[in-house]
């Protein structure tokens, strides 16, 4: 799949995850098979570069490239700047929210709420098309409601404003993440525009990437959810992909192994106070579905240091491999989106 200049080496991409796609995870799901990660959203609001969130958002310094930077807003002067500042701290490419379901953003006519507005939509897109000279890319839903279903008008605008890619995820702004995504709509828009597609919704499994993949006819799918405490995901649908076989779960000592070496990027990253905080998500989802774990994460979350993070994530994993070599998952929950 080619994206602007840049040639991805597979059909998967790390979808942007407000509070989730920091460096450490992106670099993770990379090295994990994923041919490219958007970072979270960042605020197109001039008034926020200065902010520590925003500039440790900013930062990619040894990142895998290329390097794809969310931004999200409703003026086109701002995105356009946005854009500029973005390109000008290491960006390589530039994409724009107007995907985003969350109340905080729709409110302020940001993320899916622009797709209420096409015109809107047509500036924004032609200002930070406009403003950079490296790729751009769009990620929207199907509409805003089940009753105003635009993505194809809104893909044909991309197209005519020289977006590189569009990605998609099957369900209205209405819908949140409630229901089955429509792959039906992704595929009309497949057919409707000649730049590149990329799917995303409910992508958890790798028999699920290639249905989706040769149903839609998408050049590539975007994964997310499916991703938290499960990187692993890129490389099992890479496998699945490439010769029909599934590659067997990994085994409790390469998890601990993963899990640890996130959890030191994490401290690295944030320092201990906010990386120990940040790191409980991240352990919650690698241990989701093993025997005791929810007694583990109650206890979790009221450790304050590296330290005893470090300690009784050890002690956890040590437990578990005394029962087995490779996880066992005590439900399915594991498994969804």
């Amino acid at each position: 799949m080619q994206i602007g200049s840049y040639t991805l080496k597979n059909k998967l991409i790390v979808a942007p995850m407000a509070g989730v796609t920091d460096r450490p995870f992106r670099q993770l799901c990379k090295r994990m098979g994923a041919a490219m990660a958007v970072s979270e959203m960042i605020s197109s609001n001039s008034l926020l570069y200065g902010s520590e969130k925003t500039l440790r958002r900013a930062r990619h310094e040894g990142e895998v490239k290329p390097v794809s930077v969310q931004i999200a807003g409703a003026d086109p002067a701002m995105m356009a700047q946005a854009a500029r500042h973005n390109a000008d701290h290491g960006a390589e490419i530039i994409d724009i929210n107007m995907g985003c379901p969350a109340k905080k953003i729709c409110n302020v006519m940001a993320g899916s709420a622009l797709l209420k507005d096409e015109d809107l939509v047509s500036k924004i897109l032609g200002a930070v098309v406009q403003a950079v000279d490296i790729p751009v890319t769009l990620k929207i839903r199907t509409g805003w409601d089940t009753q105003h279903k635009n993505a194809v008008a809104v893909a044909r605008i991309a197209e005519s404003a020289g977006i590189q890619a569009l990605a998609i995820h099957g369900r209205t702004r209405a819908c949140a993440y409630r229901g089955q995504a429509e792959y039906d709509t992704i595929a009309t828009v497949k057919a409707a525009i000649n730049i590149p597609v990329i799917a995303n919704g409910d992508i958890n499994t790798p028999e699920k990437a290639r249905e989706v993949l040769e149903y839609t006819g998408v050049d590539a799918v975007m994964i997310g959810r499916a991703a938290q405490g499960r990187p692993w995901i890129f490389r099992e649908i890479n496998h699945y992909l490439a010769t029909g076989n599934f590659l067997p779960l990994p085994e409790v000592a390469e998890i601990h192994r993963v899990l640890i070496d996130h959890l030191q990027e994490l401290y690295q990253f944030y320092g201990e106070y906010s990386g120990v905080r940040i790191a409980r998500k991240h352990i919650s989802w690698y241990t989701r579905g093993l025997a005791g774990s929810a007694v583990f994460r109650h206890a979790m979350n009221r450790l304050a240091s590296v330290e005893e993070q470090l300690a009784a994530t050890h002690q956890f994993f040590h437990e578990q491999a005394d029962r087995s070599q490779t996880l066992t998952y005590i439900d399915e929950e594991i498994l969804e989106a």
